[in-house]
């Protein structure tokens, strides 16, 4: 039964984000709020150390203080910075965050291209009939919730949390 939580809860909480912030342009804080309590919840459980836990801990604040930094510079959402914290929780503080963060920023490129072509190209996509988001063609904003979410499905077998459900604590 945990070993199921943790294969579904993270890419379902993902999930939820990246449709939320396409269609609303916002990620509910519940979102968030869900990932690091099962996380806190899940870990423990599925026999990870302490001193892991404490590992993910610090992973998750390194980036949240960054996240940070960005959204004080107006540089990032703070629905954002919070999914993007909330998820780095999973990953610890190895390579694994590093893979999660680099898989992140390069669907954040190609997101934010698409998104960008899309604009440019709306009244033509509008004629031919295909459905887009109004978030996608009126606001400014990216939508990078959707960037983060794909970038922590792509990473998410990586997860020390997803290995320990799967292969035993680590």
């Amino acid at each position: 039964m945990l070993e199921a939580a943790a294969l579904f809860i993270f890419p379902l909480c993902m999930s939820i984000a990246a449709i939320s912030d396409l269609f609303t342009m916002t990620i509910p804080n519940r979102v968030s709020f869900a990932l690091a309590i099962s996380f806190l919840v899940l870990a423990p459980l599925l026999g990870l150390s302490v001193t892991v836990i404490g590992l993910h801990l610090a992973g998750a604040a390194l980036v949240f203080l960054a996240c940070f930094a960005f959204f004080a510079l107006n540089v990032m959402g703070g629905g954002d910075a919070k999914l993007l914290a909330a998820a780095a929780l999973w990953f610890g503080f190895d390579s694994s965050l590093i893979e999660f963060l680099i898989y992140v920023a390069v669907m954040g490129g190609l997101v934010t291209v698409l998104i960008i072509l899309v604009r440019a190209q709306s009244n033509v996509i509008m004629a031919i009939g295909i459905p887009v988001p109004a978030s996608l063609t009126v606001a400014k904003k990216i939508p990078y919730g959707i960037a983060i979410a794909i970038g922590g499905i792509l990473a998410f077998p990586s997860s020390p949390l997803l290995i320990a459900a799967t292969h035993g604590a680590i």
